[in-house]
């Protein structure tokens, strides 16, 4: 995660010829009996606009006429403008920090309810392993400091070595491409459609190695081993979405058949509290919840999950119809902060008014297709609908948190380079790391562990080579690229020596990882920041002739 700010300090640019035409000056013809007129002086240069940053020098009492006229306090994304709530508003500090917390807690609970259990459901369904359908399942990775093999006998063991040694070569290969082209200096259209070639080719590896696994396993699904169990360890704990007060177990079914009216269903389904174990926790467990209880009414509301383990599969006749209106809904409005969804189709009808009347008649087809006691064949479609729903709340939520640190990078006076190494990078990243480490928490490490590669291998093979391949035109056919600072090779470098580290240590341990290994990355990272500030602050700096 934490080195993808080596893409923020080069840009592709162009750089076409475009000719500049000065007037020339003539010289005044004089009707004047007085002679020639004085020369005018020329305007006056306008000023050049002032960085965001420069707000704190100005008095408190201007800081708010300054934010809202500067163009470069105007953030990107997002729906909520947190420079004019800062200055304008409350106190500086305040508002970001309490805004801050309440995100880690909807990115927590957006990851361990509801994106986790949505793509375990599609890997049950397509009869994926776990480490497959988070490879290419899921776009938006990073780093690599989660624990793969576990503790416990025979935990990652040699059966998950060709997975690691697959998706760590295709990374180096990403990683050792990316240093050529900032060696050379521009990217052509033969090395861009090479990044997004080698992506296809790592799917490709990635569903052969699947299916020679499962050759040599037997025709049915493999097992899981002891580090990938079939539930969750933390079974007591986990509360599943939606039923929480409807399911307490055989001792608290009734006795003579009794069938819940739709109404009682989507009451049931929709609240986030259990009242048993409301009694039986702590205070300070309740006080946690009730915080939490908002943001798992609207999550309940907009994010639909299935559940293989569940008879029923968690089938809620009337709240997945409902899911059909809100899901939709909540992807076009979260998507470029609503732009799409706010678009007019012929400058008349919204799309979020069409997305909502598509919705509403295929909720009612269903509604009346269906019944509550059992689910439909296609149920299976809810959980790809989940995954995306809930994969958009993470992306908003972590635009949001991005926003919210560089508006502290701000307040507090940092610059875009230690800003794009610290904070952005931390805040561009936490929607991934709460991904992983939910989905390791719930006894699934492997899945955690592929995804950290095959999100990463994503963003670099298409980020690149798409991004470049669309900045290119018929006329243009070369990206350039400004590696002009040190600091860039630096950042290449310690990236691809976290590799080579972990390419070595990981087999070396016989695939069995422990605290160690883990301790030994969190060090490395601590060791590379430090060398990049000091970089940055010109204390460590080339020698020049």
């Amino acid at each position: 995660y934490f080195f993808s700010p080596i893409f923020l300090f080069f840009t592709p640019t162009f750089t076409p010829y475009t000719p500049i035409l000065t007037p020339i000056p003539t010289s005044p013809i004089s009707t004047s009996p007085h002679g020639p007129p004085p020369p005018r002086s020329a305007p006056a240069p306008p000023p050049q606009a002032l960085g965001c940053r420069e707000v704190r020098k100005h008095n408190s009492s201007e800081w708010c006429r300054f934010v809202r006229g500067n163009p470069d306090c105007r953030l990107e994304g997002g729906f909520l403008d947190y420079l004019g709530g800062v200055f304008c508003v409350f106190p500086p500090g305040l508002l970001p920090a309490l805004w801050l917390l309440y995100l880690f807690v909807i990115l927590g609970v957006t990851a361990e309810k509801f994106f986790c259990p949505n793509l375990s459901a599609i890997s049950t369904n397509l009869k994926l392993s776990h480490n497959v359908a988070v490879s290419l399942g899921r776009g938006p990775g990073g780093g690599h400091t989660h624990t793969w093999g576990g503790s416990g006998p025979g935990a990652g063991h040699w059966g998950g070595a060709l997975p690691f040694l697959r998706d760590a070569i295709f990374y180096m290969v990403a990683v050792f491409l990316t240093f050529l082209v900032l060696y050379l200096g521009r990217i052509t259209l033969g090395e861009a459609l090479g990044y997004l070639g080698l992506y296809v080719f790592y799917v490709f590896a990635v569903v052969l190695c699947t299916w020679i696994h499962r050759r040599q396993r037997g025709d049915g699904l493999a097992p899981p081993g002891p580090w990938e169990p079939e539930m969750p360890t933390d079974a007591e704990e986990r509360e599943s979405s939606g039923t929480n007060s409807g399911d307490y177990g055989e001792e608290y079914r009734p006795l003579l058949p009794y069938h819940e009216t739709s109404l009682h269903i989507l009451a049931s389904a929709l609240s986030p509290l259990d009242q048993r174990k409301w009694r039986r926790k702590p205070w300070y467990w309740r006080l946690f919840k009730v915080f939490k209880v908002p943001v798992e009414l609207v999550l309940l509301l907009t994010v639909p999950v299935v559940d293989p383990d569940k008879d029923d599969l968690n089938w809620k006749r009337p709240l997945n119809c409902l899911h059909i209106v809100t899901s939709p809904l909540l992807c076009v409005l979260t998507l470029k902060s609503g732009a799409y969804g706010l678009y007019q189709i012929q400058g008349i009808f919204p799309v979020w008014g069409l997305v909502m009347l598509v919705g509403s008649v295929l909720a009612i087809i269903i509604f009346l297709t269906t019944t509550n006691e059992e689910p439909p064949k296609y149920h299976c479609v809810f959980a790809f609908l989940g995954f995306l729903a809930s994969a958009m709340w993470i992306n908003a939520a972590a635009t949001e948190l991005v926003n919210i640190l560089r508006t502290l990078g701000i307040i507090f006076q940092l610059s875009n380079t230690v800003l794009g190494l610290t904070l952005l990078a931390w805040g561009n990243s936490i929607g991934d790391t709460f991904s992983d480490l939910t989905m390791a928490r719930q006894g699934y490490p492997r899945m955690a562990f592929s995804a950290c590669f095959g999100g990463i291998i994503f963003n670099i093979l298409v980020g690149v080579g798409l991004g470049c391949l669309l900045q290119m035109t018929s006329s243009q056919l070369v990206v350039k690229l400004e590696p002009d600072s040190l600091l860039v090779w630096i950042l290449a470098g310690a990236l691809g020596l976290s590799l080579v580290f972990s390419f070595v240590a990981v087999p070396a341990q016989c695939f069995q990882l422990g605290k160690a290994y883990g301790v030994c990355l969190i060090l490395y990272y601590l060791a590379f920041l430090c060398v990049a500030l000091l970089t940055e602050f010109r204390v460590i700096r080339l020698a020049t002739a």
